[in-house]
């Protein structure tokens, strides 16, 4: 029989710590009563389940709800952290639960159940699960709180798991959702504690380097930073500010081993900022008066000062962040950051969005909105599978901006973001009709990327319409979904007319009449009697080209008992165009990465639609395909120009030998690798050389998808962009089929 001192011990722990912070709203019977209640009642379902360290199962929820306290959470919470395997894992249902606890924690722990391992491969499972969970996060934001503790637990136990693979599956899975859930809501405890145990399973070895290099540099961070916090003491209180704390906080393994990779650095002794400063006072003009006073007596860094005071994080933290120099004799040329906040934004700081609940009677909390939340509901409810876990890792896990109306009310939006997304994320006046976009008052191209601080206004015109070379840029899942939505609605109309053109021409070469307003000669085929809506289908279905026009003649011409004309003879059957349409019957073209998008041919291409194809947009939105060397493209604008390609033949590639010349930073190999990486580019070789002091010559091979016309020419001009300081050069050698 197993001993349950210990895990007793935990229980009891965890009530006196909630009655150290709930005692004001419930009292301590209460507390002690409905949590043994809850820790019972799991201890008996669970009681013949073991893990895989073959501890007693009950360990995992009551260190799951030990996790959870740091962020002070009610007593349904706490109940449902203690319960939430329950229902999976035993016979016990959600019915049951509900009798026995209140209904708050029986729909906590529904958010928290998991689909059955038996439905679904292993990825699509997690997909589907992770949906459950962002949608139980919409309605109620303590699902996370407690999906986050409960992982963490987990993973603080992962290495019992037999199977190393799937240890590291787990881990990474982990570092890219559920860490940056945490860092989202800013439950940063949780966010360093969940990386720290992704990172002790990944990169075992770089783990323990840095671990063992932190210890041997303990004591000197730690006479730096109380000899560092009397001396901006000293100068708060010369400056008039009373009223004070001053701590510092280390920065989590994690982060230090990030910075040392993205540096280039070997040792953390190469790294100056392995803490910063905490200054916290009474309320925010004081912040500003602190912030004064310190930058009058030390000198900041250029281009290092951030007030998410006046534009907050998307998940709300709020702070005044600065770095300052010489902070000390002995440490001149270290930089020192240094943040300052109110006792309020500490809090928040501290336990994140767990900040903005209030307790009711009995410890319940209600949430307030959280905007980008609501925007992971609308994602999780409007794509599909494969297009849900890029969405969200744009949407929601990347790094955000703040751009402003002429109003200048904030707007956020993920980074890379365009003039287009910030229309959709508006409202839906500017949806359907946007024509231009007007940055700081001058003419803005609608795909080029927005910075921070840009004012932004969007001009309209009822004439204009969504455009499918606009998925090609768009970057927020909603401007993606609303303009195919806006494209599937379009299409069926230009489709169905379309089909009825082509219909036509071939009814008149068969010597038949052409179709009336009812479609009169649709009605009866194979056969059957099709309604006017299955007639106008039939239309579309010729118009988007899945259904041949020559195999609806045959159906036609035998309902009408007509001879229908031999294979041999089909050519004299048909006019020279339908000869052209029946020629692309069996070649669908992709255009912008879409189906079905509606084109005309340039006479360069109506022959034959060749291999190497590109997609021009014109003044009425009106998409030619070309050929790569058509001369109409020399004088057309090349930002109109979409890359298309005949199906099967997306795997074709050509290979680019490019030349950048730099100034010498050690960085910028990583950024490069980004923007190749974000472009699906693939690097062949790439090999530096040192040109002149001061300047690298790094030289690439890459392979390019063939079918993205113009892509040479948009990565040199992405990297332009991105580098502007420190590009000096950049060439292409050649490029090779």
């Amino acid at each position: 029989m197993y001993d349950y001192t210990k895990i007793d011990k935990k229980v009891f722990l965890i009530i006196k710590k909630v009655i150290s912070y709930l005692w004001k709203y419930v009292s301590e019977e209460t507390i002690k009563e409905e949590i043994l209640k809850a820790y019972a009642y799991a201890k008996q379902a669970h009681e013949w389940q073991f893990r895989h360290s073959w501890d007693p199962y009950i360990v995992h929820p009551i260190w799951a709800t030990f996790h959870l306290l740091s962020l002070k959470p009610d007593i349904p919470t706490i109940q449902a952290c203690i319960l939430h395997d329950v229902i999976e894992d035993t016979d016990v249902s959600l019915e049951t639960i509900k009798n026995e606890f209140w209904e708050e924690v029986a729909f906590l722990c529904a958010g928290m159940e998991k689909l059955s391992k038996v439905r679904y491969h292993w990825e699509e499972r997690e997909v589907w699960s992770l949906r459950k969970m962002f949608v139980a996060m919409a309605q109620d934001l303590r699902v996370v709180f407690i999906k986050l503790a409960d992982r963490l637990h987990n993973m603080q136990t992962l290495r019992y798991h037999p199977k190393r693979d799937k240890r590291e599956k787990i881990a990474l899975e982990t570092l890219n959702i559920y860490a940056p859930i945490a860092d989202r809501l800013g439950l940063y405890s949780l966010k360093n504690a969940l990386e720290e145990e992704c990172f002790k399973i990944l990169e075992a070895e770089a783990y323990k380097k840095i671990k063992k290099e932190m210890a041997e540099l303990n004591e000197s961070i730690d006479s730096f930073s109380k000899n560092a916090e009397k001396e901006i003491k000293d100068v708060l209180i010369d400056g008039w500010i009373k009223n004070f704390e001053i701590d510092y906080r280390v920065k989590s393994i994690y982060s230090i081993y990030k910075k040392m990779k993205r540096k280039g650095y070997e040792s953390i002794k190469s790294l100056y900022d392995l803490f910063w400063i905490r200054i916290i006072v009474k309320d925010v003009t004081t912040c500003y008066k602190a912030l004064w006073v310190i930058h009058n007596y030390w000198t900041p860094l250029p281009n290092r000062f951030k007030d998410y005071i006046a534009l907050p994080k998307p998940n709300g933290y709020k702070s005044l962040h600065t770095t300052i120099i010489w902070l000390l004799k002995n440490y001149r040329k270290q930089p020192t950051e240094i943040q300052i906040k109110t006792y309020e934004m500490k809090e928040y700081s501290d336990i994140g969005v767990a900040a903005h609940f209030e307790y009711k009677e009995r410890g319940s909390k209600v949430a307030h909105d959280i905007g980008w939340v609501k925007d992971l509901k609308d994602i999780t409810e409007s794509l599909e599978n494969q297009d849900f876990m890029t969405s969200i890792k744009i949407d929601v896990f990347k790094d955000r901006i703040f751009v402003f109306t002429p109003k200048w009310d904030s707007i956020n939006l993920p980074q890379w973001s365009t003039p287009v997304d910030y229309a959709y994320a508006i409202h839906t006046e500017l949806w359907d009709h946007i024509s231009l976009a007007k940055v700081s008052g001058k003419v803005y191209p609608l795909d080029k990327e927005l910075r921070n601080g840009d004012i932004i206004e969007i001009i309209i015109d009822k004439n204009r319409n969504p455009s499918p070379f606009w998925l090609s840029f768009v970057k927020t899942a909603k401007a993606r979904d609303k303009i195919k939505a806006y494209l599937r609605k379009d299409n069926k109309y230009q489709n169905r007319d379309r089909g009825k053109e082509i219909v036509n021409k071939y009814l008149q070469n068969a010597w038949l009449w052409i179709l009336d307003k009812d479609l009169s000669i649709l009605k009866i085929l194979d056969g059957r009697e099709n309604s006017v809506d299955e007639r106008n289908f039939i239309l579309e279905q010729v118009g988007n080209f899945s259904l041949s026009p020559w195999a609806l003649m045959r159906r036609i011409l035998k309902a009408q008992n007509k001879k229908i004309p031999s294979t041999r003879n089909k050519e004299n059957f048909w006019t020279k165009e339908n000869q052209i349409k029946s020629s692309e019957e069996n070649q669908e073209i992709i255009i912008g990465g879409e189906k079905n998008i509606p084109y005309k041919l340039c006479y360069c291409c109506r022959r034959k639609i060749p291999s190497k194809i590109v997609a021009h947009i014109n003044s009425k939105w009106i998409i030619t395909l070309h050929k790569r060397d058509c001369k109409i493209l020399e004088n057309v604008n090349k930002e109109r120009l979409l890359p298309a390609y005949i199906k099967w033949e997306e795997t074709n590639s050509i290979t680019a030998h490019i030349n950048f010349l730099f100034q010498n930073k050690i960085w910028v190999l990583k950024e490069i690798s980004d923007i190749l990486y974000s472009m699906h580019i693939n690097v062949e070789q790439i090999s530096s050389k040192k040109e002149a002091e001061e300047k690298t010559l790094l030289s690439f091979i890459l392979e390019i998808p063939d079918y993205d016309y113009l892509i040479v020419e948009r990565l040199i001009e992405r990297i332009k962009f991105h580098f502007w300081e420190m590009l000096l050069d950049s060439q292409v050698l050649k490029i090779e089929s």
